[in-house]
């Protein structure tokens, strides 16, 4: 019975204290290892570069944070680019190219989903991935540089396409990748599809979808700027990295047939502001609009010359309503419009033209939009006074008393008025209002024949 006493009193206590079971210090927590996965769809531009950029420096950040002791259990294994696009700004992808390469954290682009292409600057980007892949269905090449500001002439052509040809063998001799294939899409704009590209080692692996695709490169060494790294992606969480708000509408309005609009409601905005001052709305609306095409214009290959057509055509319909032309200004101002719209944006890249569909529409409605409101205004200016003393400016009344040039009265307006005549006008006489100074009315006789 002492025994179990002391047995409770002194040692099961000490047994309790005691660090059988160590404790996991807060800072060394298990990690949580993660894939940042984005998605660009579309043209490569500024918008889109700096996208990719901002998620590679967070990936890196991250990292970073955890390497310097950090309290933090996030560790990104890869950064997973989603990529479906026909190309874009070559500015633009030789930021994201160098985003790639300088990256600390292992980057995978992915050309997907089925259906989806890596098409000229897009072939750029797979090569500078240190893991390339590609979905089912997909297809990649086609990496001819094409002018963005107009056509080239030989030599200048020559010139691109060799520099192009250049930096992507360098690109495709960093990652050990197939050089003489990607020569050829620059040189020869041949394209290939998923099965092929692996074949000729242009990409690394094909897979269905992202599970997939994180499950074949898992234990794969890629060499990034900090050195080797074993990839650990098979049981990775997943995060998904959207384009925030900004950046969506970006690279909503940095689309040409979305720009050419924004500039159009930009001038009808104004034009209502300035022909109706004090409207407010119209004119916020217009200026909001106007900043946002001429935003979009600057990542655009613009051709000042269909600018100036555009704006001729409007200057035509404005001089329409005042110089009788029978029709000939709205014909020229239609075809200036339609003509400046078409030479907007000079590329031979199918993805800068404007749709027909958009211009053809956008002229007509601009066309009946500035001569329908243009006359209402011009009529509003022709149109005679009906208050104030302008208004009774030809308006007919009855002679009070005599009226003669030194003075008279008139009943006029349903008013009496104080009146004077060049000629002698009796009593009672049918009298027009010819002229109002002050508070004196000039009338004359209404003679009827």
């Amino acid at each position: 019975m002492h025994k179990r006493l002391i047995f409770l009193v002194f040692i099961f206590p000490a047994f309790l204290s005691s660090p059988c079971l160590p404790a996991v210090p807060s800072d060394n927590l298990p990690e949580k290892r993660e894939v940042m996965v984005i998605t660009v769809n579309g043209i490569i531009n500024p918008v889109a570069a700096e996208y990719i950029g901002a998620s590679i420096r967070m990936a890196d950040e991250i990292n970073a944070a955890k390497l310097q002791g950090k309290k933090t259990r996030e560790r990104i294994e890869a950064l997973v680019i989603k990529l479906d696009t026909p190309g874009g700004l070559d500015t633009s992808m030789r930021d994201i190219v160098r985003g790639i390469i300088s990256s600390g954290v292992p980057v995978i682009v992915f050309v997907a989903p089925s259906g989806a292409r890596a098409a000229s600057a897009g072939v750029f980007i797979t090569m500078a991935a240190h893991v390339a892949a590609m979905a089912p269905g997909t297809n990649i090449g086609a990496a001819h540089p094409v002018s963005m500001g107009g056509k080239m002439d030989k030599v200048m052509s020559d010139k691109a396409t060799n520099d192009a040809a250049a930096y992507i063998r360098s690109i495709a001799h960093e990652r050990g990748r197939n050089a003489e294939w990607a020569e050829e899409a620059v040189r020869k704009s041949v394209s290939i599809t998923d099965t092929e590209a692996l074949k000729q080692n242009v990409i690394d692996l094909i897979a269905r979808d992202t599970g997939s695709l994180l499950s074949g490169v898992d234990g794969r060494t890629v060499k990034t700027a900090s050195g080797e790294k074993v990839l650990r992606t098979a049981h990775a969480k997943i995060i998904e990295h959207e384009m925030g708000i900004r950046d969506k509408i970006l690279d909503l309005i940095s689309n040409p047939n979305v720009a050419y609009i924004l500039m159009l409601l930009g001038f009808y905005g104004l034009f209502f502001e300035l022909t109706n001052p004090g409207a407010i709305f119209p004119g916020v609306v217009g200026g909001i609009c106007l900043i946002l095409g001429f935003y979009a214009l600057q990542t655009l290959p613009v051709n000042y010359a269909g600018l100036l057509l555009i704006v001729l055509g409007i200057i035509l319909f404005v001089l329409e309503v005042k110089i009788i032309s029978h029709g000939l200004l709205t014909i020229g101002g239609i075809t200036s419009l339609v003509l400046g719209s078409l030479m907007l944006f000079e590329s031979s890249a199918p993805f800068y033209k404007l749709s027909l569909a958009i211009v053809l529409p956008a002229a007509l409605v601009t066309a009946l939009f500035f001569i329908f409101t243009f006359r209402l205004a011009y009529k509003a200016y022709r149109r005679k006074p009906v208050t104030g003393t302008e208004g009774l400016v030809g308006l007919e009344g009855v002679a009070k008393t005599d009226v003669t040039p030194d003075g008279g009265m008139v009943f006029v307006h349903g008013e009496i008025w104080s009146a004077y005549a060049d000629d002698v006008i009796r009593k009672g006489a049918r009298v027009v209002v010819e002229e109002v100074k002050g508070l004196k009315v000039k009338v004359k006789e209404l003679r009827t024949s």
